[in-house]
């Protein structure tokens, strides 16, 4: 729960989810053009809305041969409540990031 709340809080990754829910799958550079971001920075995004396990990825063939790395939402479904953020608080290290 806490890598999804992490990736939650960012504005990029909430278009970024925005976008695929509800346009669905696409690839890197035609999502990077609909946001307005670089596609390295999307990337970076991508990367980490994916270890949250919030999106998926899946690498195609275009008709001319190019590579296409697309994405698409996975679905989730997220409960906050007080019993959550116990278990999670329960996981954390004694040393929190600064």
């Amino acid at each position: 729960m806490l890598l999804m709340l992490a990736a939650l809080a960012n504005p990029h990754r909430l278009r970024i989810l925005a976008a695929l829910a509800t346009g669905g799958r696409n690839y890197v550079s035609q999502l990077a053009r609909e946001i307005g971001i670089s596609r390295p920075l999307l990337h970076l995004h991508l990367q980490k809305l994916e270890d949250a396990g919030l999106v998926v990825s899946q690498m195609e063939l275009s008709s001319d041969g190019k590579a296409l790395n697309y994405f698409d939402v996975s679905p989730f479904d997220v409960a906050l409540t007080p019993a959550a953020i116990a278990a999670a608080a329960s996981s954390l290290t004694t040393n929190p990031e600064p």
